[in-house]
C-alpha cells in the first residue's frame, strides 16, 4: 500500500481543522436565515471542487456541474416519491446515476480540449435546462414525472439529521468526504495519469496510460459529486426548482473555481463562498446582490492576470512564506 495515501500535509491538516471548526461552530452560531445559506454554499461546494478538479489535474473545462446537480436531485427526489428508500439510499443512487451521465458526458471529451471541450459541456448544460424547464422536478404526483398540480408531498431527508443545525453538520461531513475522495485519487494512480495527461497526451499514450479510461474516469468524478451535492440540495431544499439549474450558473461556478484556485482545497470554498454567500450579504447589507457580479468580474480578472493558482494559492504563498525563515537565519 501507497503510504503517501495517508499521508497529513500542512495543507491537509489545515483543511481538516478548517472542516472540524465548520463542522462545529458554524452550527451553533448560525440564525435560521444563515443556517439554510451556509447549507447551501457547503452543497456547492462540493460541486465546485468536481469541477475544480478536473480543471486542475486535467486541464478540462466541464461546464456543465450544475446541471449535473440537478440531475441528482431529481433522481434523489424520484426515488423518494416512487419506492421511498431512506435518504442515504437515494444519495447513493443519485450520485451513481450521475457519475454514470458523468461518463456519456466524457465521450466528447475523448476527441475535444479547450474551447471545443467547453462548449461541448455547455450545450450539454443548455440541454439538461431545458429538460428542467419542460419537465420540472418531481413532487410525489404519479407517472414517470412525479409531478403534481398543487401542494407537495414532504421529501424525508437522512434519519440523523432531522434538524436544520445537524443537516448542516450532515453536509460538511459529505462535502469533506467529497475532498478526501479527490485527494485519495491524486496521491494514487490516477492522479498520476492524470498528471501526465495534462503535461502531453502523446507522452501519457507512450507510457501505457489509457488516457480513455483515466478521462472517463475524471468525468466520473466529478459528476457523482455533482449528484451528490444535488441531492443534498434537495434535501436541504424540499423541492427543487429549474431556476437553480441554469447552463450560465455552471459557468459562473466554473470562474469562480478559477477565481477561489482550482489546485487547492480552499479554492472550491472560496467559490462557494462567493456564490452563495456573498450575495446574502450583500441582501442583508442592503445593497442589490447583482452588484456580486462585478465583484465577480473584478475577481477573475485578478485571478488571470495577477494570480494563477487564485486567492488560495495567494493564501497559502504567504502562509508558507510567513512560516519559512529566510536564507541565513537560524
Amino acid at each position: 500500500m501507497d503510504r503517501s495515501l495517508f499521508r497529513i500535509t500542512p495543507s491537509g491538516a489545515s483543511g481538516l481543522i478548517f472542516a472540524a471548526l465548520a463542522f462545529t461552530v458554524l452550527p451553533a452560531i448560525a440564525g435560521s436565515y444563515w443556517m439554510s445559506v451556509l447549507t447551501s454554499a457547503a452543497c456547492f461546494t462540493m460541486a465546485a471542487s468536481g469541477v475544480a478538479f478536473m480543471y486542475a489535474r486535467l486541464g478540462m473545462v466541464s461546464l456543465t456541474q450544475v446541471g449535473l446537480m440537478g440531475i441528482g436531485g431529481w433522481v434523489a427526489l424520484r426515488l423518494n416519491y416512487l419506492f421511498d428508500f431512506p435518504f442515504e439510499v437515494n444519495l447513493i443512487l443519485a450520485a451513481l446515476a450521475t457519475m454514470v451521465f458523468g461518463w456519456i458526458l466524457a465521450l466528447p471529451a475523448l476527441r475535444m480540449r479547450g474551447l471545443y471541450l467547453a462548449l461541448v459541456t455547455l450545450m450539454a448544460a443548455g440541454g439538461l435546462e431545458i429538460l428542467f424547464s419542460t419537465f420540472q422536478f418531481p413532487n410525489g404526483g404519479v407517472g414517470f414525472w412525479g409531478v403534481k398540480i398543487g401542494s407537495t408531498d414532504p421529501f424525508r431527508g437522512p434519519m440523523l439529521a432531522q434538524t436544520p443545525e445537524a443537516f448542516l453538520r450532515y453536509v460538511i461531513g459529505m462535502t469533506t468526504l467529497g475532498f478526501l475522495l479527490i485527494e485519495a485519487h491524486r496521491r494514487t494512480a490516477p492522479g498520476r495519469a492524470w498528471a501526465l495527461i495534462r503535461k502531453s497526451e502523446a507522452a501519457a499514450m507512450a507510457a501505457g496510460v489509457n488516457v480513455t479510461l483515466y478521462k472517463t474516469w475524471a468525468f466520473g468524478i466529478a459528476g457523482l459529486l455533482a449528484g451528490a451535492s444535488g441531492a443534498l440540495l434537495a434535501a436541504s431544499l424540499g423541492l427543487l426548482d429549474d431556476g437553480t439549474f441554469r447552463s450560465p450558473e455552471s459557468i459562473l461556478l466554473f470562474a469562480l473555481a478559477v477565481v477561489g484556485g482550482s489546485r487547492y482545497w480552499l479554492g472550491p470554498v472560496i467559490a462557494a463562498f462567493l456564490y452563495r454567500i456573498l450575495p446574502a450579504l450583500l441582501n442583508t447589507w442592503g445593497v442589490n446582490a447583482d452588484l456580486a457580479y462585478v465583484i465577480f468580474g473584478i475577481g477573475l480578472l485578478h485571478a488571470l492576470i495577477t494570480a494563477p493558482n487564485g486567492i488560495a494559492g495567494q493564501i497559502f504563498e504567504a502562509a508558507q512564506a510567513l512560516t519559512t525563515k529566510p536564507r541565513g537565519q537560524k
